[in-house]
């Protein structure tokens, strides 16, 4: 029986032991979770106030140069505010239209040039050099200036059935320089994809094209996207200098309406709703980037 007794009881002392320690552990996390609340508290509590003082800092030094008059009625007119935002609106529209033609386009062209890049049977060198010439080109000529070149060659040339549109004109332009852009952007991801997913690829007895659509291109359009839609803002943002050719987008619009009442607060609602469309964009870049990186950091895929 004492010997029955002692085997009982070691076993609940054993358990005894186990949950105080578990319970011990438990505590400590509860404490250290407080203490990183508390921390997180601290953090955020001090830079609310610190951003709160240096935007007050920010305005009342604005507010209280001696111009500040001069640029209130001259920039932030109410009235001309509310006058002319229907037609900047409506001009932004326009801005809206050419970015979604533009976009898809950009992809396929920028997409076609980078993969033509990867060829490397010299059978295909024609094609590299081409597609060389063309990023090199167009990355090097300043989108406003090429704007300019395609907006005004074109129709001069009087080539059958060449556009004459401005706006297709302008989207034209923006496609060609910012497809020389994206189409590095795309070159740089599917370079970084490691040789030995080629070559296991290969082991499957997979052909170069095949290799390319279900095993690289899909990664490499993962890793590039954040800075895909850092192009794109900059994109919707460029959409702008089609104005330079005369259609009445936003820009265009506010330029009317300023030229009329000599004010320039038309220019300021063009910029809000600018601001209204690539915020929410770069937010979301930010978003991805971080995600990213947390799926490097826990040893996932990108």
């Amino acid at each position: 029986m004492t010997e029955g007794e002692t085997g009982t009881d070691a076993p609940e002392e054993s358990g005894g032991t186990g949950t105080s320690a578990r319970r011990t552990k438990s505590e400590h996390q509860i404490r250290r979770e407080a203490e990183l609340h508390k921390r997180s508290r601290r953090s955020t509590s001090i830079a609310t106030a610190s951003t709160i003082v240096v935007a007050v800092v920010l305005i009342v030094g604005v507010t209280a140069s001696p111009g500040w008059p001069t640029v209130q009625d001259k920039f932030f007119n109410p009235s001309q505010f509310a006058d002319g935002l229907p037609d900047v609106l409506r001009g932004f529209l326009l801005n809206i239209k050419i970015f979604l033609i533009a976009e898809p386009i950009v992809l396929v062209l920028a997409l076609a040039v980078a993969l033509v890049r990867t060829l490397r049977s010299p059978v295909f060198f024609p094609l590299r050099a081409i597609a060389v010439f063309y990023t090199d080109v167009f990355r090097g000529i300043p989108t406003i200036l090429l704007i300019y070149l395609v907006g005004f060659g074109v129709p001069a040339l009087q080539l059958q059935g060449a556009p004459n549109d401005p706006v297709t004109l302008g989207i034209i332009a923006l496609i060609l320089s910012y497809g020389a852009y994206v189409a590095e952007v795309f070159r740089s991801g599917i370079e970084s994809i490691h040789p030995s997913q080629r070559a296991a690829a290969r082991s499957l007895a997979l052909t170069h094209g095949q290799t390319m659509r279900y095993v690289v291109v899909p990664q490499a359009v993962r890793r590039v996207i954040p800075p895909l839609l850092n192009d794109f803002a900059s994109l919707q943002k460029d959409s702008a200098l089609v104005a330079v050719l005369g259609p009445l987008e936003a820009l265009r619009q506010a330029s009317i309406h300023s030229s009329l009442a000599f004010n320039y607060t038309p220019y300021l609602s063009a910029a809000l709703l600018f601001i209204v469309l690539t915020v929410p964009m770069a937010r979301f870049t930010d978003h991805l980037a971080a995600r990213a990186a947390r799926r490097q950091l826990a040893g996932g895929h990108v």
